[in-house]
């Protein structure tokens, strides 16, 4: 438990510099087994002035009210263990019989690292799988109860999962192609509330700076969508992996990296900055993702907005590959499967 109590006031310490509390790392100590959050106690340390109006969560009892706070603020919270070292062993290996061909889902999107010049399928050239809705092993990672019932805390009890990912980011080769650009998930969502959708994130093993964490830029996601693009600034970029256009160098100096042990799960509200570094081990480093949304959520035109270009690039690809639809709505519908509560809107 001490490991975890040095992570916890690691990442209390960058976040607030100016506050230090003898009880803040105490929460979970006593009992292991309980699922608790990288900051609680939060409102004993910072006391609003005035009465909190919740916009990022609700009434759902999975989050205290001090990580609702530190949602609020921070637009991020991690939790510690929340998914079983078993479960992380099945979601791997059924990974690596995909690469090896042992297993055949049609309805996969396998993406291929752009350094990696090879026509063999296997887990050293594919990068990433999306869109693993319709392979009930992987899918299960999304129906876990442990996931929903924070999920629940973000978009209420009618749930969709709306986008997947089992990212297996590789070792870099020098182009740093094996990291993404500091972006916004909601530039790959023309649907709205943004405040009812939310991104689970769990570390299939240890990540850390070595291997390409996960690093957020807090209070973010109060801002607001920002143009994306493939960013000159950032070297080689793989295929629709679009970064902000315009973060300035004070706003990047702000990034916290979420260092995370096996089986940790961080939620992330879709128009906070974030993104990854490059690998710089020898080895993979593997998380997989599943992004939530409300049913009631419903979706924009997106002619005229930030989403337009990418959408775009998603329907020259998807026809590239003989998916026949007219718009990217289509596409979202396609790739959105029920997980909880009832069919909406969305």
């Amino acid at each position: 438990m001490k490991k975890v109590a040095d992570r916890i006031k690691t990442i209390y310490g960058l976040l607030n510099p100016d506050v230090v509390s003898p009880n803040v790392f105490a929460i979970g100590m006593q009992n292991p087994m309980k699922d608790f959050a990288y900051i609680s106690n939060y409102s004993q340390t910072r006391k609003p002035a005035a009465p909190i109006r919740f916009q990022y969560t609700n009434s759902y009892d999975a989050l205290s009210r001090e990580q609702k706070l530190f949602y609020e603020e921070n637009g991020f919270i991690v939790i510690p263990r929340l998914v079983s070292e078993d479960c992380l062993e099945i979601y791997k290996n059924r990974f690596r019989d995909i690469c090896d061909n042992k297993v055949q889902i049609t309805s996969l999107i396998m993406m291929k690292d752009i350094s990696y010049r090879k026509d063999r399928t296997n887990e050293r050239i594919i990068y990433e799988i999306q869109d693993f809705m319709f392979d009930e092993v992987l899918f299960g990672y999304c129906r876990l109860p442990q996931i929903l019932k924070y999920a629940e805390c973000f978009c209420g009890p009618n749930i969709k999962a709306m986008h997947t990912m089992l990212i297996n980011k590789p070792p870099d080769k020098g182009t740093l192609t094996s990291r993404h650009p500091l972006h916004q998930d909601l530039i790959y969502f023309p649907f709205r509330p943004a405040d009812k959708i939310v991104c689970s994130w769990t570390a299939l093993e240890r990540v850390n700076r070595d291997n390409g964490c996960l690093a957020v830029i807090p209070g973010t996601h109060r801002g607001e969508l920002l143009r994306h693009g493939y960013p000159d600034w950032e070297g080689g970029v793989n295929l629709l992996y679009h970064g902000v256009s315009d973060v300035d160098e004070q706003c990047r100096s702000r990034r916290v990296h979420l260092e995370m042990e096996a089986g940790d799960t961080v939620f992330f509200h879709p128009i906070l900055i974030h993104g990854s570094g490059a690998n710089r081990t020898n080895g993979f480093r593997k998380a997989i993702t599943c992004h939530y949304a409300a049913t009631e959520c419903d979706y924009i035109d997106v002619k005229g907005t930030r989403h337009e270009n990418l959408a775009k690039e998603f329907l020259a690809v998807a026809r590239k590959k003989g998916v026949k639809v007219d718009d990217v709505k289509n596409i979202l519908q396609l790739k959105g499967r029920l997980v909880q509560g009832e069919e909406n809107t969305l």
